[in-house]
């Protein structure tokens, strides 16, 4: 993600943000003036944002000082003139309670806010980094009008404020929100890295002019999406005006591919790597320990192989155990001029092109916009959407904001750098509940009531996918090689090795699995829809699926009888599915073998059937005057397996 959200509590305030964050990530100086200490750091005066700074008495753009911060952050929710309001109700005769009171925003709380990090993907602030002045002050302005846009959304479709008992009231804030925006232009490798610190605040007005606080569970649930909206913003607008086009470039094997700038080499984005791989070296040394840990009796503490959950946990302790002490902040006109003369010394990518690499990057945008049209089919996106969240959510249980961030991330993916409609990712994700989706949520729950919390699972019936059992998994041995598949035989250690030399063996990651399903249930919807409706994958443009998915010409009623020409256009199915692993697309490069798409679709197969299960407890007659057992388990989350491990779970 390229939105990361941190809370801010009041001790915090004092302790980093006053001191670093409003600084440019620098080191602030004891009793140095915020002003000042910005002046010295190179980082521009932070700035107020959001609809609810009328209320407060502030104005958009207006400058953040550093009394203003404190009241709001730092005091537990205070209003930002706390400090003026107290003393002019002290002159006009008030006691001290009365005045103090006055310049509060309702309820002292401790969580006064949160921190949203925005930052464009690398091949954007590559661009900002290398270009002329011009384009840097063209890709900064992107960037903020992102942000901008995205604070919009949070405003209008994510924050509530709670209130009553238990809080079983939620209401919009009718005048928005108040957040102050800070801008770093560095990483703390020293890399360039063009990003904004959001210091949203929790306070809200209610309709009835009281202050309450915003629901900041809200807020981490909807960061995906955020990310995701804030991503396609910045990356079409910045192509529209520099005239760019975008690419999917796959980051980790496994994973969804992230759109990136064409035309920037690779080479320049591991330039900028070396957080990545300091933390990726201790991920595998983070890994190895984890599949060789043994306890007393000499039994694995964990599991054999590494899950996508327990790798996602080792990510971050690595990212924690090398994270290096922050780089006095230097004027950014000084940072670009070492940032070019390090790329041209040790990126290994030729001058010319450093110099003039906002012109390599049109002339490979040319050729992307010559060759594939920005066309968006929302029947088809709906399925691609609605598989991929349904493989990518634990039980194939998932909410609308999921497949709103979904949605978001295929409109990138198909458009390629172009402008959107509006209001076009909401049309994907209604066309995806209403034709494909099963709302599977508690009635008699106040949460299960609301919109946003509705739960929703797939409706399709992938049944006839063939499924074998896998025999037990024996014991482990340490003298042997962990498997690769946890349900085949450990191999033996070759000789002169230790534990842990050889390769790690990981779970397949779920994004594989969740393209096989999308292609396979357009597959089953091409076949058993009439010919001309929506679901016809012909009309379906090259940008957004690979050609081995692409189906053969309807043909004519007086054709029916004839065998269909073999070719590119043949419809889909395994030997398709296996000639992905050769052939580079423009979703991802899957590499599957035999072994892995047989273990991908027994994953698939048996969340599906689940699902339906379930889909069938919801669907069957009730009875209306007794309750049977088994629906008071339909809608309870599915307990893992025993296991030995710690990380049974995954």
């Amino acid at each position: 993600m390229t939105v990361d959200i941190r809370v801010i509590r009041a001790g915090q305030m004092y302790g980093y943000y006053l001191r670093e964050t409003v600084v440019g990530d620098g080191r602030r100086p004891a009793r140095t003036p915020l002003r000042v200490a910005q002046e010295h750091a190179g980082v521009p005066a932070g700035r107020w944002m959001g609809r609810g700074l009328a209320a407060l008495g502030l104005a958009p753009g207006e400058e953040v000082t550093e009394a203003q911060l404190r009241n709001l952050f730092g005091e537990r929710g205070r209003h930002p003139y706390a400090d003026r309001i107290e003393a002019e109700r002290l002159a006009a005769g008030d006691s001290a309670k009365k005045a103090f009171k006055a310049g509060a925003l309702g309820r002292r709380v401790t969580v006064t806010g949160v921190d949203f990090v925005f930052r464009p993907q690398p091949t954007i602030y590559l661009l900002w980094a290398f270009g002329d002045e011009e384009n840097r002050l063209v890709i900064e302005a992107v960037h903020e009008r992102a942000i901008e846009r995205v604070l919009e959304w949070i405003e209008d479709e994510v924050a509530v404020i709670r209130y009553g008992k238990d809080g079983i009231y939620r209401v919009r804030p009718p005048g928005g929100l108040v957040a102050a925006r800070f801008r770093h232009y560095e990483a703390r490798s020293g890399m360039p890295l063009l990003h904004d610190h959001l210091l949203l605040s929790v306070k809200g007005q209610r309709l009835d002019g009281k202050w309450g606080s915003i629901h900041t569970t809200a807020l981490h649930e909807n960061t995906v999406a955020a990310s995701a909206l804030y991503n396609e913003l910045v990356a079409s607008e910045v192509c529209e005006t520099l005239g760019l086009a975008t690419k999917p470039r796959t980051v980790t094997p496994g994973r969804r591919p992230v759109m990136e700038i064409a035309g920037v080499p690779h080479e320049l984005i591991r330039w900028t790597a070396r957080r990545g791989d300091q933390i990726a070296a201790c991920l595998a040394e983070l890994e190895h320990e984890y599949v060789t840990a043994v306890d007393d009796d000499g039994e694995l503490k964990f599991l054999p192989v590494v899950s996508e959950r327990a790798r996602a946990k080792m990510n971050q302790i690595a990212a924690r155990k090398t994270r290096p002490p922050k780089r006095k902040t230097q004027p950014l006109a000084q940072l670009r001029v070492w940032w070019k003369v390090s790329a041209i010394l040790t990126s290994k990518v030729a001058a010319d092109v450093i110099t003039n690499l906002l012109e390599h990057a049109r002339a490979a945008a040319a050729a992307i916009r010559a060759r594939v049209a920005a066309v968006v089919d929302v029947a088809l996106a709906a399925v691609d959407v609605t598989a991929t969240v349904f493989v990518m959510n634990e039980g194939g249980r998932f909410h609308r904001r999921h497949l709103l961030a979904e949605a978001r991330r295929h409109l990138a993916l198909v458009l390629r750098g172009r402008r959107r409609d509006p209001g076009l990712d909401e049309e994907i994700v209604a066309a995806a509940i209403s034709t494909h989706c099963l709302d599977i949520s508690e009635p008699k729950t106040t949460i299960g009531l609301l919109a946003d919390y509705r739960l929703y699972t797939a409706r399709w019936d992938l049944a006839d996918l063939p499924t074998c059992r896998r025999p037990p998994a024996p014991a482990p041995d340490l003298d042997r090689q962990p498997p690769a598949d946890p349900g085949e035989p450990a191999a033996l250690r070759p000789p002169g090795q230790d534990a842990g030399e050889w390769e790690i063996p990981r779970i397949p990651r779920q994004y594989d699995r969740a393209v096989l399903a999308g292609a396979v249930v357009r597959e089953k919807l091409r076949t058993t829809t009439v010919r001309g409706r929506a679901y016809d994958v012909v009309a379906h443009q090259q940008a957004a699926m690979p050609e081995q998915l692409l189906a053969p010409e309807p043909a004519a009623p007086e054709d029916d009888d004839q065998e269909p020409e073999a070719g590119r256009g043949d419809a889909i199915d395994l030997t398709a599915l296996r000639a992905l692993r050769k052939s580079r697309t423009d979703v991802e490069a899957l590499d599957l073998t035999a072994d892995r798409l047989r273990r991908i679709r027994e994953a698939g197969t048996k969340m599906v059937n689940d699902s339906r299960a379930r889909a069938d407890r919801h669907t069957a007659p009730a009875d209306a005057d007794a309750v049977r057992p088994d629906d008071q388990q339909a809608h309870r989350l599915q307990q893992p397996a025993p296991h030995r491990g710690r990380e049974a779970g995954h």
